[in-house]
């Protein structure tokens, strides 16, 4: 099955045909796997890890040019005193402050990701999500996260929502999407499952949880349905898609077990920023504090760190 020549009766016996999600066995699977303990020597590889695969971002009515700038100040050197800290993945802004952190990160390896489509909600014309898309590209994103048309996709439209990330995966040009399902509205693993293979039949580069705007945001069980299917998906298409956690994920630990998760079900080709990322503001201030607590033996004071 491949991009927008999909019947639409053939596209939705596809998606229902999917296996069922274990809802207890795949809550019962993450709690085990989050409840492992590593070793001091792969402690400090994961925080470095995990530092490495954060979209540092930024997505309020208050943003500024000021914030933005800041931010990818940080997201080039996310510890002042220590050049030993890697580089985060990219910074995460909306599309009319895209041209400000483009600007700012130009030449750094750090990518600029913007929202788009008209996130959060994802409800307006077809027209304005292409020209939101068109608009950030060219402000110089070259990673865009939309959202999916929950609403569509609930109702069983399965054929508008593939219609609308093939659309907009062409819109993109060069630059990689990562599609936004908005799992906690999904309701079911099953949707989550279903949505997972949707997006990435459609072309997506990325599946993402959440927009970090709804409760609950990313969860242990949803990031290992949404693992389990794009380990599945490259076995039979051949094709690799990323994961991005987004939302509530906070602190070092709780980063750790998502890696803990990623190794155990997708394997290491996925421990990498070109394969997963953690969509989050907090989170780097608490790996960084880790960090140091590890190199130094004591945690730093609570005003070392900028606070996002």
């Amino acid at each position: 099955m491949s991009a927008p020549t999909q019947a639409i009766g053939e596209l939705r016996g596809f998606l229902h045909g999917l296996p069922g999600v274990d809802r207890v066995g795949a809550e019962a699977r993450a709690a085990m796997l989050a409840s492992r303990s590593i070793k001091t020597t792969a402690k400090q590889w994961a925080l470095d890890m995990a530092i490495s695969m954060i979209d540092l971002t930024t997505l309020e009515g208050q943003d500024t040019p000021g914030k933005v700038r800041a931010l990818c100040a940080k997201a080039k050197r996310p510890d002042p005193a220590d050049p030993t800290a890697p580089m985060v993945a990219a910074v995460c802004v909306y599309p009319d402050l895209a041209h400000v952190a483009a600007a700012e990160v130009k030449g750094s390896g750090v990518h600029v990701a913007s929202v788009a489509t008209a996130f959060p909600s994802g409800r307006t014309s077809l027209e304005v999500k292409l020209a939101d898309v068109k608009y950030a590209v060219s402000a110089g994103a070259d990673e865009v996260d939309m959202v999916i048309d929950r609403g569509a996709f609930l109702a069983g439209d399965y054929q508008l929502v593939f219609d609308e990330i093939a659309v907009v995966k062409e819109a993109c040009g060069t630059a990689h999407l990562k599609v936004i399902l908005e799992t906690g509205e999904l309701v079911t693993l099953d949707n989550v499952r279903r949505a997972s293979w949707l997006a990435m039949l459609a072309g997506a580069d990325f599946i993402k949880t959440s927009t970090g705007k709804v409760t609950p945001a990313a969860t242990l069980p949803v990031t290992l349905v949404m693992l389990e299917a794009v380990r599945d998906f490259r076995e039979s298409h051949g094709r690799q898609v990323g994961v991005k956690p987004a939302g509530g994920i906070r602190t070092a630990k709780d980063a750790i077990r998502y890696l803990v998760l990623v190794n155990e079900t997708t394997g290491e080709d996925w421990l990498d920023p070109r394969w997963f990322r953690f969509g989050a503001s907090s989170l780097l201030n608490d790996l960084l504090m880790q960090r140091t607590k590890m190199m130094t033996g004591r945690y730093s004071g609570p005003d070392y760190f900028t606070l996002d």
